[in-house]
């Protein structure tokens, strides 16, 4: 299945906004392909106003999120894959959701794995297998 995140991303986004509140996202700078102004990270992490009065030219798509934003008075276009957005809550209510972790979604499978009787890696754990 597809990733959950974009959709429900967007969905509270628009909840927030509808709501007349200020959209806040946390987001792991740490994660490759991050570009935030790196002046502005704290212990790993940024948050940012995504509101539609912050921002411009926000676009949420499957991949990450983009927009152009005002740093100290200078014009900075961020990037944000989706799997760094740990959280998006209003401002002022603190209403909003944290994201799990979600599991990697491209799945392989391994012919040259041989079937053992508790059908799993030597690690221990459960494989799938297609046949």
């Amino acid at each position: 299945m597809k990733p959950q995140r974009p959709y429900l991303l967007r969905a509270l986004y628009e909840w927030i906004v509808d709501s007349d509140q200020v959209p806040y996202v946390l987001v792991d700078a740490n994660l490759e392909g991050v570009q935030v102004p790196a002046e502005h990270v704290q212990d790993g992490q940024i948050v940012l106003n995504i509101g539609p009065g912050a921002i411009r030219d926000l676009n949420i798509e499957d991949h990450g999120v983009m927009c152009g934003g005002r740093f100290s008075g200078r014009h900075f276009d961020l990037y944000l894959p989706m799997d760094s957005i740990r959280a998006i809550y209003a401002r002022d209510t603190q209403q909003g959701m944290v994201f799990p972790d979600e599991p990697d979604q491209q799945t392989s499978a391994r012919s040259d794995v041989p079937d053992d009787d508790n059908g799993g890696d030597d690690d221990g754990k459960p494989t799938l297998r297609l046949v």
